[in-house]
């Protein structure tokens, strides 16, 4: 069997997120649909990890095995052709056939957008926020650095009865602040269901009511999600990068 590794990017505005559902459009349904009609066979198609309702990707990877040998460059083409425009496959290639997108994964960031200014080109893309200033950059770097390591983000993440350890370990995690626009990056070895807009909606509220470490340090020890602050919305949300 060959297996081949997508990177894919979509918009996910208008999907029920990237895992397949039975009631709602979801980005793996629409490529798995595409993929077969050009194949003529069923595939499993294995992403490198879930990406909510709403929330975007600049480089989600997954993969999939079949006894064909496929010309890649002829393959993207095609599939690109029958997928929607908020879904566009940018790279495949063959890897080895031991490859799986999800558990080879070593370390998957995100990024997400927070807009101090209305604007019709970020609207779709960003939370509109205009209390983010120099003093509160610096604020929020300095509570952020307090999640480096390994933690457990059971307050930070829906209740998921599947999932039996909820520790991440989180690699790098800052702030940058632009003219108009905020940008929040967090790479860490996995996120749990929620984990990322949670933890932006915590430290935002932390900020935001002058609390410190302690608040944060009661947040994760209490481990129930209703300790945690409201998360921030998915549509600034972007899955960046899956490294292997």
């Amino acid at each position: 069997m060959k297996n081949y590794k997508l990177t894919i990017q979509y918009d996910g505005t208008d999907f029920a997120g990237w895992q397949i559902q039975s009631n709602a459009p979801t980005i793996q349904q629409h490529i798995i649909d595409a993929a077969e009609i050009l194949l003529k066979e069923k595939i499993n198609l294995i992403g490198s990890g879930r990406t909510d309702t709403g929330v975007h990707a600049f480089g989600q990877v997954a993969n999939f095995r079949t006894g064909l040998e496929i010309d890649s460059y002829k393959f993207v083409n095609s599939l690109n052709a029958l997928l929607p425009g908020s879904i566009s496959i940018i790279n495949m290639e063959q890897v080895d056939e031991s490859f799986h997108a999800r558990f080879d994964a070593t370390k998957r960031s995100y990024l997400y957008f927070i807009t101090s200014a209305k604007s019709p080109f970020y609207n779709k893309y960003s939370y509109k926020y205009n209390r983010i200033g120099n003093e509160e950059i610096d604020a929020l770097n300095k509570l952020s650095r307090h999640f480096i390591g390994t933690h457990d983000f059971t307050s930070m993440s829906r209740k998921e009865s599947d999932v039996k350890n909820r520790n991440s370990t989180i690699f790098n995690i800052h702030w940058r602040k632009g003219n108009h626009v905020t940008t929040f990056y967090v790479e860490a070895n996995r996120f749990l269901h929620g984990m990322v807009r949670t933890l932006v909606g915590t430290l935002l509220y932390t900020v935001d009511n002058s609390l410190n470490e302690k608040y944060l340090d009661e947040v994760l020890n209490a481990k129930d999600r209703t300790a945690a602050a409201e998360s921030v919305p998915s549509k600034g949300l972007f899955l960046y990068k899956v490294r292997y």
